[in-house]
């Protein structure tokens, strides 16, 4: 069921076997009641308190970006796994709290619940950790909709989004082909990893910088709300 050329949200949606979703973004703000200035402040922390350098990692702070700390330190201590796996694991830790305090993105939800019930197969392709991914879908009742196919962040940071590898081990576990599968991101880096996998992306933008955003990396079609995809799902 290859789709055809669309620059109809609707028609994208409608023709897709399998609908991939960004978590932080399209599903809920994962943040919203754990802030991400805190977590990213922390990991910080913990690094000073291993005995390294926190200065690599300030820009990440000062932006309220936990993952750009991870890649941060990745690029400064690439031989490090030791340091590595321990900042992951206290992320991962600060997003299963955050999944309990996420509020979900409006029409998230329903359009998921739409999706399954006509058939369509759906994955999560995220770079936050399966395990908050798990359990904010749990706590929404959205668990079964994604029947475990949930591909988020492993241990090396180097293949989180723009690197494709969380949609190609999406496409794997879904059986479906690239052309027929379809993307629902919010972010720059979402558009580039769905470009790299073959996979047709639709923009979620629910500001104009977002759109912009998405825009100059070469989304071609953005929608501001999912509300309105419900039917056509």
């Amino acid at each position: 069921m290859t789709q055809p050329h669309a620059t109809d949200p609707h028609v994208l949606l409608s023709s897709a076997a399998c609908v991939f979703f960004d978590f932080d973004g399209p599903v809920c703000r994962l943040f919203a009641g754990h802030p991400a200035a805190g977590v990213a402040q922390r990991l910080a922390v913990r690094l000073e308190a291993l005995g390294r350098d926190p200065a690599p990692v300030a820009v990440s702070v000062r932006d309220a970006d936990p993952l750009g700390v991870l890649l941060a330190v990745r690029k400064h201590y690439p031989q490090d796994r030791a340091l590595m796996a321990v900042l992951e694991e206290q992320l991962t830790e600060e997003e299963v709290v955050a999944a309990g305090s996420a509020t979900p993105t409006p029409g998230a939800a329903a359009l998921v619940r739409a999706l399954a019930a006509a058939g369509t197969r759906l994955a999560v392709t995220t770079n936050n950790s399966p395990a908050a991914v798990a359990s904010y879908l749990a706590r929404d009742g959205l668990g079964p909709c994604f029947d475990g196919h949930i591909h988020g962040r492993g241990p090396d940071p180097a293949l989180l989004k723009p690197d494709p590898d969380c949609l190609h081990r999406a496409l794997e576990s879904t059986g479906v082909a690239a052309a027929d599968a379809l993307m629902i991101g919010d972010s720059a880096a979402d558009r580039l990893a769905a470009g790299k996998a073959g996979v047709p992306f639709l923009g979620y933008a629910e500001n104009a910088e977002k759109y912009g955003r998405l825009r100059d990396a070469g989304a071609e079609v953005s929608v501001s709300t999912l509300e309105g995809l419900v039917r056509a799902a």
